[in-house]
């Protein structure tokens, strides 16, 4: 539905959906369904709205304000698309107070609609393995600062795990879509900041990237990328035949989806058993295909080794153009990354940090000698959220740089952090309203312009 305008352009209406209860699958939900025409609208246009329930694994119901937004994007070919995103509130704030927005791109880590934030984060939703239902006690953190959160399905409909700008272009829309929804009480002047981690990671880096070309009257303070992946195709040949391969499974289908070429390919050396394994790994939560593929060698499914199969001159030109670092960001960039991580290398975030400042980039890199890849999200919480909010705050950054310490834990401002998120943590279990918290500003953090450190300084 749209209005003509005096100008003589189309202004769209957004449909008001009700709240469905029991959450459909989305291809089984006409929510998800963009209206005729949508393709004539700007990017980040709300096509349709609805309330929703949120509930921690899909079970206990979470008292936090929550809205689902339709609007309109672009896909990997600059063809129209449109996306969901799942916006945010803590619990009785009113939309006139002002408040900063993060976009949470979640680790969706799987072509299955299970996966997808805007099904796998309402109350009954039967997502058993989705990675994001294991990071809502990380978005409710930034809900109980008092902020504004959006959580895009920045793989789009069709589940484009792991391709290339994609996940920017829909997580940018999406915040533009936020922006406006008049609900959230927003405007064009609010402070937006970026967080992701791991699949969530490399598509908040690819969001960082895009951001000053794509969406550049968006006021983006900072962004967080944690275990960002760094070389997706690294990552392909270490994980290939270990027990944690059914990310490589998992992502090749999702892949060949969105790139004709690989389907090539894999048509062209893939055994008949493979497509059936990808068919397969397509309709799995993350964690259970984790489990369903560990162990798999490509190499026992192809008639030429896994090796034989990158070299094709195909495959070689997707596994570059889904390397993110090509573009140096233009806001303030903080990477965490565990030295000792078993699924992302930290040789690979590395060289994708080195590539950001090479191109002049800021950045901020932090990694952590004890934690493991899943813990670290959490761990890692406290010295993000306070990182955001120096950036939200106005407040210098630190000269850039590379740290390595023992732990991201152990210091007395994120060690009350962590007691904080335990708490939160608590409140969620017990289904208690997720409110704004008073968070006392340290003595020293006195609010000042942003003072950008030299590119690349150590």
């Amino acid at each position: 539905m749209s209005v003509h305008t005096e100008s003589g352009s189309f202004q769209p209406v957004a449909e008001i959906f009700p709240d469905a209860g029991d959450p459909r699958l989305p291809e089984h939900d006409r929510f998800y369904l963009p209206p005729t025409g949508f393709a004539r609208f700007a990017p980040g246009t709300v096509l349709r709205t609805r309330t929703v329930d949120l509930a921690l694994f899909g079970r206990v119901p979470q008292k936090i304000s929550a809205w689902q937004l339709l609007y309109r994007t672009n896909d990997l070919n600059g063809v129209a698309d449109a996306a969901v995103t799942t916006v945010l509130l803590p619990w009785g704030t009113a939309p006139t107070d002002s408040r900063p927005l993060v976009s949470f791109q979640c680790a969706i880590d799987g072509v299955s609609s299970k996966c997808f934030p805007s099904y796998s984060l309402r109350r009954g939703a039967r997502a058993l393995g989705a990675i994001p239902q294991l990071e809502l006690p990380v978005i409710a953190e930034a809900l109980a600062r008092g902020w504004a959160v959006s959580v895009p399905d920045h793989g789009g409909m069709g589940g484009h795990f792991g391709v290339a700008r994609e996940p920017g272009y829909r997580a940018l829309d999406a915040i533009r879509a936020a922006l406006s929804f008049q609900p959230l009480g927003l405007s064009s002047a609010t402070q937006v900041g970026l967080w992701g981690y791991s699949g969530g990671g490399l598509a908040t880096a690819w969001t960082a990237e895009l951001a000053a070309g794509y969406a550049p009257e968006l006021d983006i303070v900072g962004a967080v990328a944690g275990s960002p992946v760094g070389d997706p195709a690294s990552a392909f040949v270490r994980l290939n035949g270990s027990l944690l391969s059914g990310f490589s499974t998992v992502c090749v289908a999702a892949l060949r989806r969105a790139y004709p070429e690989l389907e090539r390919v894999l048509s062209a050396h893939a055994k008949p058993e493979f497509h059936d394994l990808l068919a397969d790994a397509e309709s799995r939560t993350t964690l259970s295909l984790v489990s369903r593929f560990a162990g798999k060698n490509i190499d026992r499914y192809s008639n030429s080794t896994f090796a034989e199969l990158l070299a094709q001159p195909e495959l070689q030109r997707v596994l570059d153009d889904i390397r993110p670092g090509g573009q140096a960001p233009a806001m303030p960039l903080f990477v965490l990354q565990g030295v000792n991580d078993e699924l992302i290398a930290v040789d690979d975030v590395d060289q994708h940090v080195d590539r950001y400042r090479s191109g002049g980039a800021y950045v901020h890199y932090l990694r952590d000698r004890l934690s493991l890849h899943m813990p670290l999200l959490y761990i890692g919480t406290p010295v993000t959220m306070n990182w955001l909010a120096d950036r939200f705050g106005g407040r210098d950054l630190a000269p850039a740089g590379t740290a390595t310490v023992w732990s991201v834990a152990w210091t007395k401002r994120e060690a009350k952090g962590h007691l904080r998120f335990a708490r939160l943590f608590a409140r969620m279990l017990a289904g208690r309203p997720i409110t704004a918290r008073r968070i006392r500003t340290r003595p020293d953090a006195v609010s000042a312009p942003i003072r950008r450190a030299r590119p690349g300084g150590e």
